[in-house]
C-alpha cells in the first residue's frame, strides 16, 4: 500500500492502549457548505479515523438515520464531484487523519472502477467501504482501489461463518469491519458477549485491525466493546445529532464525540495513571 495513514493510526491506538474511535457522516448531510464543519468537529472531539458515506437513492443496509441523512445530502444537491472535493480539503485541513469513503457500488462504478480509484488517490482517501458487493463478485472495484493503494476495507457479519471468512479477508485491508448485528444500522444493540466471540475468532484468523459497528449509540457501549476490539465505529448516533440540529450540529456533534473518546481513553491503562 503506497497510503499507510491508517495503518499507522491503528498502530498508535494499540500503543496508547485504546481502541481508535471510528466515525461516520453522510458527505453533503445537511449540506456540502456544512460538512467540512462537521468534519472538523469529528476531528476536534477525537476521532481517530473518518468514515464519509456517499449518499446514494436506495442505501439498502442503513437504517433509518443514515437513510433519511442520505435523503437530506441529495435534496441539497450533493454530487459525486463534491465528495471528492470535501475529500481534499478535508485531507489538506488534516493531513494526519485516516479518511475512508462508505458507499454503494453505483456511484463507485457509474464512470468506472478506474476512475473512481484514481478519484480516489487523488483526493487523498485512504480506503474504501462497498457495502453491497460481495467478495466473490468484487471484480472490478478492489483490484482498480489495490492498483491506486487504497485499502479495500471489507465487512464480516455475525453469518460469516468459517467456510465464508477467507473469501472476505481475501484482498482486504486497513482493518477488518465487523458489523456486530445481522440488519439495518443503527437499529440494534449487539450482546457485549457475541461481539467478544465474534473478535476472538476474527482475530484468529487474521492479523488486520478489528473495528466493530452497526448499533454503538453510547460512550458506555464504545467502552465495552473498545476493550475487545481494535476499533469502535459510531455512525448513526452522530447523524441523529445532525438530523437534529442541522446547520447547528457541529458543536453537539464534537461534544458527543468527545464522550465516545473518553470513554475510550479511559480503558488505557496510560490514561488512568495520568489521571491517578
Amino acid at each position: 500500500m503506497t497510503t499507510d495513514r491508517l495503518s499507522a493510526r491503528f498502530a498508535a491506538c494499540k500503543s496508547a492502549g485504546r481502541a481508535a474511535l471510528v466515525t461516520f457522516v453522510t458527505a453533503g448531510d445537511p449540506t456540502v457548505a456544512d460538512t467540512p464543519l462537521i468534519l472538523d468537529a469529528l476531528v476536534e472531539g477525537g476521532a481517530d479515523i473518518i468514515e464519509l458515506g456517499m449518499p446514494f437513492t436506495d442505501p439498502m443496509a442503513d437504517g433509518p438515520a443514515i437513510e433519511l441523512a442520505n435523503l437530506r445530502s441529495l435534496g441539497s444537491g450533493t454530487k459525486t464531484k463534491d465528495i471528492f472535493a470535501l475529500a481534499t480539503a478535508f485531507r489538506t485541513k488534516h493531513p494526519d487523519t485516516p479518511l475512508v469513503l462508505m458507499g454503494y457500488a453505483n456511484p463507485m462504478l457509474v464512470r468506472g472502477s478506474e476512475w473512481f480509484a484514481d478519484q480516489c488517490k487523488a483526493a487523498g482517501v485512504d480506503g474504501v467501504i462497498c457495502v453491497d458487493v460481495p467478495p466473490e463478485e468484487d471484480a472490478e472495484i478492489g483490484p482498480a482501489l489495490r492498483a491506486a493503494g487504497i485499502h479495500l476495507i471489507r465487512l464480516a457479519t455475525p453469518t460469516t461463518d468459517a467456510a465464508r471468512l477467507p473469501a472476505v479477508l481475501n484482498g482486504a485491508s486497513g482493518f477488518l469491519y465487523h458489523v456486530a448485528v445481522a440488519g439495518i444500522t443503527g437499529k440494534q444493540q449487539a450482546a457485549q458477549a457475541a461481539v467478544e466471540q465474534a473478535v476472538a475468532r476474527l482475530k484468529a484468523a487474521t492479523d488486520l485491525p478489528i473495528a466493530v459497528g452497526f448499533g454503538v449509540r453510547s460512550a458506555e457501549q464504545a467502552a465495552a466493546i473498545g476493550r475487545v476490539a481494535d476499533g469502535v465505529v459510531v455512525g448513526s448516533a452522530i447523524v441523529d445529532i445532525i438530523g437534529s440540529h442541522g446547520d447547528a450540529a457541529a458543536p453537539f456533534v464534537k461534544d458527543f464525540v468527545a464522550a465516545l473518546r473518553g470513554a475510550l481513553n479511559a480503558n488505557s491503562p496510560h490514561f488512568r495513571e495520568t489521571a491517578a
